[in-house]
């Protein structure tokens, strides 16, 4: 299943300005309700969490996470995941684990 993704940099703006952040050691998800459309997923990982393998590692063990999250999301939100420095070095559960619950405190799970 693809997930419909944020591409533009005023998505994102849009997202992180206007939405709500829920933070965590491992994941920060930022949440913004839309009037219609589908669910817009972004994820990020600045050069903070070190070089491009481990980067790349944290945006795959958080779009590992999101596939099993995604069909449970409201199409009215879009979310941008960031990760943080844990993110790279633990496994797609955990990191599961606390998107569940953050996002089940932004009342975005169906």
């Amino acid at each position: 299943m693809k997930i419909p993704t944020l591409k533009k940099n005023k998505e994102f703006y849009r997202v992180y300005n206007r939405g709500k952040a829920y933070v965590s050691p491992v994941v920060v998800t930022y949440v913004f309700k839309r009037r219609y459309g589908v669910a817009k997923i972004g994820i990020t990982a600045g050069k903070k969490i070190g070089k491009a393998v481990k980067r790349n590692r944290a945006r795959r063990v958080i779009m590992a996470a999101l596939r099993e999250l995604y069909p449970r999301i409201d199409n009215r939100y879009d979310i941008v995941f960031v990760a943080r420095g844990r993110t790279p070095f633990v496994k797609s559960t955990e990191v599961l684990r606390c998107m569940e619950k953050q996002l089940k405190k932004a009342g975005v799970l169906i």
